[in-house]
């Protein structure tokens, strides 16, 4: 089944990441025109290095995605140069763990909700005005396994991405019948270079690679998913 975004926009949050950047190419792949945004200004211009592309393919924006008002900016200049936004892929996020919920200080706790939750938000209140006037669009949240049950050692990462799905649910209840579907994914533990320098001794073959973890997101970004509203995908692996 071939998917063509031929002449959609899409923009991709956290797109200079291990998944973000694979994101990208995947739908740039599909004949989407992106807009990659994220804070990390030199991951932004390596995401498409080796890969041939065309003036006015896509556009990199380096913002603060926790910040509304720079987020805001971002999109209102993406419908001034594009018109609108078909897509909202949200793969911005961090980990952090091992520190039970005694020690964990209100800095790791605010910085992981700030990342991985306020992001969210802040980029899907920012677009969703648009897509309601358009009657059409899609986003797709990333969202994790720990968001379903609490871990231990892991308490503000759990509860990071609890959020995630929870507001992934109530965005889709709000907007489902204006032509806008909602969902997220739950990937298990991701292959990228950055994992398997953190767990040298874990058995990469079981890992989701982000390849895969992209594909899935195509999926729910097209018409063909157009019947899924709300929903938290596991995408795990074997891990």
């Amino acid at each position: 089944m071939k998917i063509d975004f031929d002449g959609k926009v899409v923009m991709v949050t956290g797109a200079a990441g291990a998944l973000g950047s694979v994101v990208a190419r995947t739908f740039y792949g599909a004949g989407a025109k992106l807009v990659c945004v994220d804070l990390d200004r030199d991951g932004l211009e390596r995401i498409f290095e080796g890969v041939s592309t065309s003036p006015g393919d896509y556009v990199n924006e380096s913002i603060d995605l926790t910040n509304p008002d720079e987020v805001k900016a971002a999109v209102e200049r993406t419908i001034k140069h594009s018109k609108r936004i078909d897509v909202l892929v949200n793969t911005v996020g961090g980990f952090r763990s091992g520190t039970p919920v005694h020690e964990t200080s209100m800095k790791e706790w605010d910085f992981l909700m700030n990342l991985n939750a306020r992001s969210v938000l802040v980029a899907v209140r920012a677009v969703i005005p648009n897509m309601l006037a358009q009657k059409d669009g899609a986003i797709v949240n990333v969202g994790a396994r720990p968001g379903l049950e609490g871990q231990a050692r892991m308490v503000a990462y759990s509860a990071s991405k609890s959020a995630v799905i929870r507001l992934t649910e109530s965005v889709s209840a709000e907007v489902k019948d204006f032509g806008i579907r909602v969902n997220c994914i739950l990937p298990g533990t991701i292959d990228t270079a950055q994992n398997r320098k953190d767990m040298p001794k874990a058995d990469f073959s079981t890992w989701v690679k982000p390849e895969s973890l992209a594909n899935v997101i195509l999926f729910l970004s097209s018409e063909q998913a157009r019947d899924i509203h709300g929903a938290a995908l596991p995408v795990y692996g074997r891990s």
